[in-house]
Protein backbone atom coordinates (compact mmCIF):
# COMPACT_ATOMS: atom_id res chain seq x y z
CA UNK A 1 0.00 0.00 0.00
CA UNK A 2 2.64 2.12 0.68
CA UNK A 3 3.41 2.63 -3.05
CA UNK A 4 0.18 3.04 -4.01
CA UNK A 5 -0.57 5.98 -1.48
CA UNK A 6 2.49 7.71 -3.42
CA UNK A 7 0.56 7.03 -6.60
CA UNK A 8 -2.66 8.44 -5.29
CA UNK A 9 -0.79 11.30 -3.96
CA UNK A 10 0.46 12.05 -7.94
CA UNK A 11 -3.34 11.39 -9.16
CA UNK A 12 -4.38 13.92 -6.93
CA UNK A 13 -2.41 16.67 -8.76
CA UNK A 14 -4.54 16.43 -11.45
CA UNK A 15 -7.81 17.31 -9.36
CA UNK A 16 -9.85 20.23 -11.63
CA UNK A 17 -7.23 19.89 -14.67
CA UNK A 18 -7.67 16.77 -16.54
CA UNK A 19 -11.72 16.18 -17.27
CA UNK A 20 -12.68 14.58 -19.46
CA UNK A 21 -9.95 12.06 -18.58
CA UNK A 22 -9.82 10.52 -15.21
CA UNK A 23 -6.94 11.63 -12.79
CA UNK A 24 -4.21 9.00 -12.59
CA UNK A 25 -0.79 8.56 -10.67
CA UNK A 26 1.69 6.03 -11.27
CA UNK A 27 5.43 5.27 -9.40
CA UNK A 28 7.72 2.34 -10.99
CA UNK A 29 9.30 0.42 -7.65
CA UNK A 30 12.63 -1.98 -8.01
CA UNK A 31 12.56 -5.14 -6.38
CA UNK A 32 14.81 -3.32 -4.13
CA UNK A 33 11.96 -0.69 -3.28
CA UNK A 34 13.65 2.22 -4.78
CA UNK A 35 10.99 4.56 -6.61
CA UNK A 36 12.38 4.51 -9.95
CA UNK A 37 9.84 6.90 -11.94
CA UNK A 38 6.67 8.41 -11.24
CA UNK A 39 4.34 11.20 -12.28
CA UNK A 40 0.77 11.91 -12.88
CA UNK A 41 -1.59 12.75 -16.18
CA UNK A 42 -1.59 16.27 -15.69
CA UNK A 43 -3.84 17.76 -18.37
CA UNK A 44 -6.40 15.98 -21.36
CA UNK A 45 -4.22 15.13 -24.28
CA UNK A 46 -1.55 14.96 -22.63
CA UNK A 47 1.25 12.07 -21.78
CA UNK A 48 -0.97 9.69 -19.12
CA UNK A 49 0.53 9.04 -15.85
CA UNK A 50 2.20 5.91 -16.50
CA UNK A 51 4.34 7.12 -19.53
CA UNK A 52 5.60 10.09 -17.27
CA UNK A 53 6.65 7.11 -14.66
CA UNK A 54 8.48 5.00 -17.32
CA UNK A 55 10.14 8.11 -19.04
CA UNK A 56 11.47 9.05 -16.23
CA UNK A 57 12.70 5.15 -14.67
CA UNK A 58 13.86 5.19 -18.37
CA UNK A 59 15.78 1.52 -19.18
CA UNK A 60 15.39 0.59 -15.10
CA UNK A 61 11.79 0.24 -15.71
CA UNK A 62 12.83 -3.49 -16.88
CA UNK A 63 11.94 -6.10 -15.08
CA UNK A 64 10.38 -3.32 -11.70
CA UNK A 65 7.00 -3.16 -10.81
CA UNK A 66 4.52 -0.50 -12.10
CA UNK A 67 1.60 1.08 -9.47
CA UNK A 68 -0.73 2.70 -11.08
CA UNK A 69 -4.29 4.05 -9.66
CA UNK A 70 -6.41 2.66 -12.48
CA UNK A 71 -6.07 0.70 -14.94
CA UNK A 72 -3.66 1.45 -18.18
CA UNK A 73 -5.72 2.43 -21.58
CA UNK A 74 -5.61 -0.09 -24.21
CA UNK A 75 -6.96 1.77 -26.55
CA UNK A 76 -5.56 5.04 -29.16
CA UNK A 77 -7.09 8.02 -28.12
CA UNK A 78 -5.56 11.76 -27.54
CA UNK A 79 -2.51 9.31 -26.85
CA UNK A 80 -1.24 6.00 -27.76
CA UNK A 81 -1.94 2.83 -25.55
CA UNK A 82 0.00 3.01 -22.18
CA UNK A 83 -0.20 -0.72 -21.96
CA UNK A 84 2.11 -0.89 -24.76
CA UNK A 85 4.71 1.53 -23.49
CA UNK A 86 4.60 -0.86 -20.30
CA UNK A 87 5.01 -3.79 -22.63
CA UNK A 88 7.98 -2.63 -24.32
CA UNK A 89 9.56 -1.66 -21.05
CA UNK A 90 9.72 -4.81 -19.28
CA UNK A 91 7.42 -4.21 -16.48
CA UNK A 92 7.17 -7.54 -14.40
CA UNK A 93 3.94 -7.01 -12.74
CA UNK A 94 1.51 -4.09 -12.27
CA UNK A 95 -1.00 -3.36 -9.28
CA UNK A 96 -3.36 -1.15 -10.00
CA UNK A 97 -5.95 0.29 -7.56
CA UNK A 98 -9.40 -0.23 -9.70
CA UNK A 99 -10.27 -1.23 -12.90
CA UNK A 100 -11.26 1.83 -15.62
CA UNK A 101 -14.95 1.71 -16.48
CA UNK A 102 -14.81 3.45 -19.79
CA UNK A 103 -16.12 1.00 -22.29
CA UNK A 104 -13.31 1.15 -24.31
CA UNK A 105 -11.02 -0.04 -21.71
CA UNK A 106 -12.62 -1.77 -19.21
CA UNK A 107 -10.66 -5.04 -18.38
CA UNK A 108 -8.92 -4.96 -21.48
CA UNK A 109 -5.94 -3.23 -20.48
CA UNK A 110 -5.21 -5.91 -17.89
CA UNK A 111 -5.84 -8.86 -20.38
CA UNK A 112 -3.81 -7.15 -22.61
CA UNK A 113 -0.87 -7.19 -19.50
CA UNK A 114 -1.42 -10.81 -18.93
CA UNK A 115 -1.50 -11.91 -22.54
CA UNK A 116 2.63 -10.84 -22.52
CA UNK A 117 3.14 -12.36 -19.28
CA UNK A 118 2.58 -9.60 -16.82
CA UNK A 119 1.48 -10.39 -13.35
CA UNK A 120 -1.44 -8.14 -12.72
CA UNK A 121 -2.97 -7.61 -9.10
CA UNK A 122 -5.97 -5.20 -8.92
CA UNK A 123 -7.66 -3.57 -6.07
CA UNK A 124 -4.78 -1.86 -3.67
CA UNK A 125 -5.79 1.42 -2.72
CA UNK A 126 -9.61 1.36 -4.72
CA UNK A 127 -11.52 3.21 -2.34
CA UNK A 128 -9.31 5.91 -1.96
CA UNK A 129 -9.30 5.83 -6.48
CA UNK A 130 -12.59 5.78 -6.61
CA UNK A 131 -12.98 8.71 -4.49
CA UNK A 132 -11.11 10.59 -6.22
CA UNK A 133 -12.47 9.32 -9.65
CA UNK A 134 -15.77 9.27 -8.81
CA UNK A 135 -17.05 12.39 -11.35
CA UNK A 136 -15.58 10.37 -14.02
CA UNK A 137 -17.08 7.00 -12.69
CA UNK A 138 -20.48 8.15 -12.33
CA UNK A 139 -20.48 10.27 -15.95
CA UNK A 140 -19.04 7.10 -17.72
CA UNK A 141 -21.84 4.75 -15.76
CA UNK A 142 -24.56 6.71 -15.10
CA UNK A 143 -24.37 8.99 -18.33
CA UNK A 144 -24.51 12.27 -16.24
CA UNK A 145 -22.40 14.50 -13.89
CA UNK A 146 -21.41 13.96 -10.54
CA UNK A 147 -23.33 16.56 -8.68
CA UNK A 148 -22.73 17.89 -5.26
CA UNK A 149 -25.25 19.35 -3.15
CA UNK A 150 -23.58 22.66 -1.40
CA UNK A 151 -25.71 25.01 1.06
CA UNK A 152 -24.58 27.10 3.57
CA UNK A 153 -27.13 26.97 6.55
CA UNK A 154 -28.15 28.51 10.04
CA UNK A 155 -27.98 26.26 12.92
CA UNK A 156 -31.91 25.87 12.33
CA UNK A 157 -31.62 24.60 8.55
CA UNK A 158 -32.44 28.18 7.28
CA UNK A 159 -30.45 28.87 3.69
CA UNK A 160 -32.15 32.39 3.84
CA UNK A 161 -33.85 34.66 5.77
CA UNK A 162 -36.31 35.07 3.48
CA UNK A 163 -38.38 34.50 0.46
CA UNK A 164 -36.35 36.59 -2.01
CA UNK A 165 -33.72 37.74 0.14
CA UNK A 166 -30.23 37.96 -0.37
CA UNK A 167 -28.64 36.44 3.25
CA UNK A 168 -24.75 36.45 3.91
CA UNK A 169 -24.19 33.11 5.84
CA UNK A 170 -20.97 31.72 6.23
CA UNK A 171 -17.81 33.09 7.53
CA UNK A 172 -14.27 34.05 4.90
CA UNK A 173 -12.67 30.74 6.32
CA UNK A 174 -16.06 29.26 4.81
CA UNK A 175 -15.98 30.93 1.88
CA UNK A 176 -12.11 30.32 0.85
CA UNK A 177 -13.18 26.79 1.80
CA UNK A 178 -15.93 26.84 -0.95
CA UNK A 179 -13.53 28.09 -3.30
CA UNK A 180 -11.41 25.47 -3.39
CA UNK A 181 -13.76 23.55 -4.41
CA UNK A 182 -15.33 25.55 -7.52
CA UNK A 183 -11.47 25.75 -8.35
CA UNK A 184 -11.81 22.11 -8.73
CA UNK A 185 -15.39 20.97 -9.97
CA UNK A 186 -16.07 21.19 -13.57
CA UNK A 187 -19.05 23.45 -13.58
CA UNK A 188 -21.57 25.49 -10.66
CA UNK A 189 -24.75 25.68 -11.61
CA UNK A 190 -27.67 27.97 -9.80
CA UNK A 191 -31.49 28.80 -10.31
CA UNK A 192 -33.00 31.22 -11.90
CA UNK A 193 -34.02 32.28 -8.68
CA UNK A 194 -30.49 32.53 -7.15
CA UNK A 195 -29.55 34.44 -10.18
CA UNK A 196 -32.28 37.21 -9.95
CA UNK A 197 -32.02 37.49 -5.94
CA UNK A 198 -27.76 36.88 -5.03
CA UNK A 199 -27.15 37.87 -8.83
CA UNK A 200 -23.66 36.11 -8.22
CA UNK A 201 -20.40 36.30 -9.92
CA UNK A 202 -19.76 32.42 -9.49
CA UNK A 203 -15.99 32.68 -10.25
CA UNK A 204 -13.29 31.37 -8.26
CA UNK A 205 -11.55 34.21 -5.98
CA UNK A 206 -8.37 34.01 -4.07
CA UNK A 207 -7.43 30.41 -5.05
CA UNK A 208 -5.53 29.19 -8.61
CA UNK A 209 -7.91 27.72 -11.24
CA UNK A 210 -6.18 26.34 -14.01
CA UNK A 211 -9.11 26.08 -16.33
CA UNK A 212 -12.11 27.77 -17.26
CA UNK A 213 -14.96 27.54 -15.37
CA UNK A 214 -18.31 26.46 -16.78
CA UNK A 215 -21.65 28.54 -15.14
CA UNK A 216 -24.74 26.74 -15.54
CA UNK A 217 -28.49 28.59 -14.69
CA UNK A 218 -31.09 26.49 -15.07
CA UNK A 219 -34.20 29.23 -16.34
CA UNK A 220 -36.76 27.10 -17.77
CA UNK A 221 -39.27 30.30 -18.30
CA UNK A 222 -36.37 32.82 -19.23
CA UNK A 223 -35.88 34.83 -16.51
CA UNK A 224 -32.22 35.57 -16.29
CA UNK A 225 -31.50 39.14 -16.86
CA UNK A 226 -29.17 40.49 -19.15
CA UNK A 227 -27.61 42.98 -16.41
CA UNK A 228 -26.18 39.84 -14.29
CA UNK A 229 -22.85 40.33 -13.14
CA UNK A 230 -22.24 36.69 -14.18
CA UNK A 231 -22.35 38.50 -18.14
CA UNK A 232 -19.02 40.64 -16.78
CA UNK A 233 -16.84 37.06 -15.84
CA UNK A 234 -16.98 35.67 -19.52
CA UNK A 235 -13.10 35.64 -19.63
CA UNK A 236 -12.90 32.55 -16.95
CA UNK A 237 -15.28 30.68 -18.51
CA UNK A 238 -18.83 30.42 -20.52
CA UNK A 239 -22.15 30.98 -19.02
CA UNK A 240 -24.79 28.00 -20.13
CA UNK A 241 -28.64 28.75 -19.42
CA UNK A 242 -30.59 25.83 -19.63
CA UNK A 243 -34.12 26.37 -20.83
CA UNK A 244 -37.01 25.27 -22.33
CA UNK A 245 -37.94 25.42 -26.04
CA UNK A 246 -41.01 26.50 -25.14
CA UNK A 247 -39.28 29.36 -23.83
CA UNK A 248 -36.93 29.80 -26.41
CA UNK A 249 -39.95 30.11 -28.91
CA UNK A 250 -41.84 32.24 -27.08
CA UNK A 251 -39.79 34.75 -25.96
CA UNK A 252 -37.47 35.01 -28.95
CA UNK A 253 -36.37 38.52 -28.74
CA UNK A 254 -34.81 37.83 -25.06
CA UNK A 255 -33.37 35.04 -26.15
CA UNK A 256 -31.24 37.03 -29.00
CA UNK A 257 -30.66 39.63 -26.31
CA UNK A 258 -28.71 36.93 -23.56
CA UNK A 259 -27.09 35.32 -25.91
CA UNK A 260 -25.85 38.71 -27.10
CA UNK A 261 -25.19 39.25 -23.49
CA UNK A 262 -22.32 36.39 -24.00
CA UNK A 263 -24.69 33.64 -22.67
CA UNK A 264 -25.13 30.00 -24.39
CA UNK A 265 -28.63 28.66 -24.84
CA UNK A 266 -29.51 24.88 -24.02
CA UNK A 267 -33.06 23.70 -25.01
CA UNK A 268 -33.40 20.43 -22.57
CA UNK A 269 -35.36 18.21 -24.46
CA UNK A 270 -37.13 16.96 -21.28
CA UNK A 271 -38.93 17.88 -18.46
CA UNK A 272 -36.50 16.54 -15.69
CA UNK A 273 -33.39 17.54 -14.58
CA UNK A 274 -31.89 14.30 -15.31
CA UNK A 275 -32.31 14.85 -18.93
CA UNK A 276 -30.92 18.71 -18.43
CA UNK A 277 -27.91 16.74 -17.03
CA UNK A 278 -27.00 14.23 -19.49
CA UNK A 279 -27.03 16.88 -22.29
CA UNK A 280 -24.54 18.88 -19.98
CA UNK A 281 -22.52 15.82 -19.97
CA UNK A 282 -22.26 15.75 -23.46
CA UNK A 283 -20.16 18.95 -23.35
CA UNK A 284 -17.18 17.32 -21.04
CA UNK A 285 -18.73 17.97 -17.95
CA UNK A 286 -18.24 15.00 -15.27
CA UNK A 287 -18.92 17.14 -11.82
CA UNK A 288 -21.57 19.96 -10.83
CA UNK A 289 -21.36 21.97 -7.61
CA UNK A 290 -24.90 22.69 -7.14
CA UNK A 291 -24.85 26.08 -5.51
CA UNK A 292 -28.72 26.72 -4.92
CA UNK A 293 -31.23 27.75 -4.55
CA UNK A 294 -34.12 25.79 -2.36
CA UNK A 295 -35.75 24.55 -5.59
CA UNK A 296 -33.03 23.49 -7.42
CA UNK A 297 -31.83 21.54 -4.44
CA UNK A 298 -35.27 19.60 -4.27
CA UNK A 299 -35.41 18.96 -7.66
CA UNK A 300 -32.24 17.26 -7.45
CA UNK A 301 -33.26 15.48 -4.41
CA UNK A 302 -36.47 14.09 -5.68
CA UNK A 303 -34.94 12.93 -8.58
CA UNK A 304 -32.24 11.15 -6.49
CA UNK A 305 -29.34 12.94 -8.53
CA UNK A 306 -27.81 14.24 -5.60
CA UNK A 307 -24.30 12.38 -5.11
CA UNK A 308 -22.53 13.82 -2.29
CA UNK A 309 -23.43 16.85 -0.08
CA UNK A 310 -21.41 19.68 1.65
CA UNK A 311 -23.13 21.84 4.27
CA UNK A 312 -21.84 25.30 5.84
CA UNK A 313 -23.06 25.47 9.27
CA UNK A 314 -23.27 28.98 10.33
CA UNK A 315 -23.70 29.97 14.58
CA UNK A 316 -26.69 31.90 13.90
CA UNK A 317 -30.74 31.46 13.89
CA UNK A 318 -32.88 32.82 10.98
CA UNK A 319 -36.12 31.59 12.53
CA UNK A 320 -39.47 30.18 11.30
CA UNK A 321 -39.60 32.83 8.26
CA UNK A 322 -36.52 31.51 6.81
CA UNK A 323 -36.18 29.08 4.33
CA UNK A 324 -35.40 26.10 4.97
CA UNK A 325 -32.97 23.32 3.16
CA UNK A 326 -34.93 20.23 1.46
CA UNK A 327 -37.97 21.17 3.34
CA UNK A 328 -40.32 18.39 4.47
CA UNK A 329 -37.89 15.78 2.31
CA UNK A 330 -36.01 12.73 4.32
CA UNK A 331 -32.77 14.24 4.48
CA UNK A 332 -29.73 13.82 7.70
CA UNK A 333 -26.75 14.32 7.49
CA UNK A 334 -26.17 11.76 9.75
CA UNK A 335 -26.99 9.46 7.40
CA UNK A 336 -24.10 10.59 5.02
CA UNK A 337 -21.45 7.66 3.89
CA UNK A 338 -17.88 8.45 4.65
CA UNK A 339 -19.11 11.40 6.71
CA UNK A 340 -16.16 14.11 7.28
CA UNK A 341 -16.44 16.91 9.83
CA UNK A 342 -14.42 19.90 10.11
CA UNK A 343 -13.94 23.14 11.80
CA UNK A 344 -13.84 26.42 9.13
CA UNK A 345 -13.27 29.29 11.45
CA UNK A 346 -16.94 29.78 13.26
CA UNK A 347 -18.60 27.64 11.18
CA UNK A 348 -19.00 23.63 10.97
CA UNK A 349 -18.36 21.45 7.37
CA UNK A 350 -20.29 18.08 6.86
CA UNK A 351 -19.91 16.39 3.82
CA UNK A 352 -20.31 13.11 2.56
CA UNK A 353 -22.13 10.53 0.37
CA UNK A 354 -25.53 10.44 -0.35
CA UNK A 355 -24.65 6.92 -1.42
CA UNK A 356 -21.77 4.39 -1.46
CA UNK A 357 -19.35 5.24 -3.70
CA UNK A 358 -18.65 2.96 -7.04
Amino acid sequence: MRWMRRALAHARRGLGRTTPNPVVGACVVSDAGIVLGQGAHERAGEPHAEVHALDEAGPAARGATMYCTLEPCAHQGRTPPCVERIIDAGIRRVVAAMEDPFPLVRGRGFARLREHGIDVDVGVGRAEAVRLNQPFVTTVTAGRPFVILKAATSLDGRIAAAPGQHTPITSRAALRHAHQIRAQVDAIAIGSETLLVDDPLLTVREVYRERPLTRIVFDRRLRSRTSARLFGTLATGPVIIVTSPDALQSDGERADALQRAGATLLASDGESLQSALRQIAALDIQSVLLEGGAAMHAAAWDEKLVDFVQLYIAPMALGSKGIPLLQDRPFMSAELFDRRIDLLGDDVLIEGYVHRPY
